[in-house]
């Protein structure tokens, strides 16, 4: 999390049995509770202040996208990533944490995490679908231009960082599982590199692009920026994601 980044929100409860409402003076359906806190959270994020605003919140990772329930229950999540969602989907989900709830819901979350990142794969199809993905979001996303690089979207960009690392965890995390335990991507190109999964070289690599990229967006947005720059801006380190890119997805 950068500064100036948005938040990628999922709501998801553990309301289950045949008492699905509130027991409270006014009596909710537990979906419609659960929904009214969760646009109330939502609103105490984006409430803009006279120091600003707290963060931009993103929804779209929910089941379905936008045009989804704004909060599933953790049943209905699992069997979303399990038959429903696209691969790109299954990528965010190595970066998904827990930061609210805690106890048995978080451990359930856990469960159903892993068991969908650790999930058999195929390698070709993989990296042709994480390919293909990259190249629909630079091609959308991208503001790369003869005068400017977009250090967040362009070839050898921050983003192709953590399509490789998400690619990783897919790839190998049911035979190595210490890839499950990490949602960043510094331990996690680590932990890649002590299971000997990529040369150690190329890791380390790509975690000092990592940091340099990220340190030069983080200027960037404090001075309330765009992630763009010259291009002569970090020309060796963008050179070096793009190599291991080749090599790595093809």
């Amino acid at each position: 999390l950068g500064y100036g980044s948005d938040l990628d929100i999922v709501f998801l409860h553990d309301s289950s049995g045949n008492e699905l409402h509130t027991a409270g003076p006014k009596v909710l359906d537990n979906s419609e509770f659960f929904t009214r806190v969760s646009q109330r959270i939502i609103h105490y994020l984006n409430t803009y202040t006279s120091a600003g605003i707290l963060y931009e919140v993103d929804m779209r990772l929910r089941p379905n996208g936008a045009s989804g329930l704004l909060v599933s229950s953790l049943d209905a999540f699992a069997e979303y990533q399990r038959r429903s969602a696209w691969t790109w989907e299954n990528q965010a989900l190595v970066r998904a944490r827990v930061v609210a709830g805690g106890g048995e819901i978080e451990r359930q979350f856990e469960r159903i995490r892993s068991g969908v990142l650790a999930r058999p794969r195929d390698a070709g199809k993989l990296r042709d679908e994480v390919r293909e993905m990259r190249q629909r979001m630079r091609g959308e996303l991208d503001k790369t231009t003869a005068q400017q690089v977009d250090l967040k979207q362009c070839r050898g960009g921050i983003v192709d960082i953590e399509f490789m690392v998400q690619c990783a965890v897919l790839l190998w995390s049911d035979e190595h599982p210490e890839l499950l335990r990490y949602p960043d991507n510094l331990r996690l190109l680590d932990a890649i590199a002590q299971a000997g999964l990529m040369p150690g070289e190329d890791a380390t690599q790509l975690a000092d692009a990592y940091c340099a990229i990220r340190h030069y967006i983080n200027h960037l947005a404090l001075q309330e920026q765009p992630n763009v720059a010259g291009n002569d801006v970090l020309v060796d380190e963008r050179a070096v994601v793009a190599d291991v890119w080749d090599r790595f997805i093809g």
